[in-house]
Order: structure tokens, then sequence, then C-alpha cells
């Protein structure tokens, strides 16, 4: 995938996330000054196709853009480039989709 690519994805999964973290954010506020327990909370979301499907854009999304993020990070700051910098991003991000799918499910499913 060229740089042009990467860049663009990262953008487009920025532009994904956005409404997600401001619903998220949303919610948080809600329960907190609600003062739903977990138990309250988990009683909301247990089952619900709709948290399932939310949450679970959320990851994809977040994981993507973090993983492109990281490859940056790595090839400007720790100066590691092609294959290994471009590897270990992979693996990081398929460890962030692999935490947060496990995440979702444990809240929705």
């Amino acid at each position: 995938m060229s740089e042009f690519h990467l860049y663009m994805a990262q953008r487009l999964s920025a532009l994904v996330m956005a409404p997600f973290v401001i619903v998220h954010i949303g919610v948080m506020i809600y329960a907190i000054q609600g003062g739903l327990s977990a138990a309250e909370i988990l009683g909301r979301t247990q089952g619900s196709v709709f948290w399932f499907a939310f949450y679970g854009m959320f990851v994809v999304a977040v994981s993507i853009h973090a993983a492109i993020g990281l490859r940056t990070i790595l090839g400007e700051w720790a100066g590691l480039r092609g294959g290994m910098r471009d590897w270990l991003s992979a693996v990081i991000g398929l460890g962030l989709f692999a935490l947060g799918s496990q995440a979702v499910w444990a809240v929705t499913a």
C-alpha cells in the first residue's frame, strides 16, 4: 500500500471514528450522571445488536487508525523502515483489534 493510500486510510478512519467518539462520550456522561452501576450498564448492553455493531465498528476504525499512526511513529521516532516497521505496526493493529473485539463481545454478548 502506498504512503498516499495509508494517509487517506488514516484520515478516513478518523472521519469514521469522530461520531463514535462523540456518542461514546455522551453515553458515558449519561451513565455517570445517572448513577448507573456496572451491572445496570451491562443489563442494557448485553444482547443488544445495536451496541455490538456500534462498538464493533468503533473497534475496527480505531485499530486501523492506530496501526497506521504507530507505523508513522515507528518510522520517525524509532527509525524503523520497510518490512519491520510495517510488520510491527500490523501486529499491534491486529492486537488492538483482538482486544477490542474481546471487550465488545464481553459487554454485548
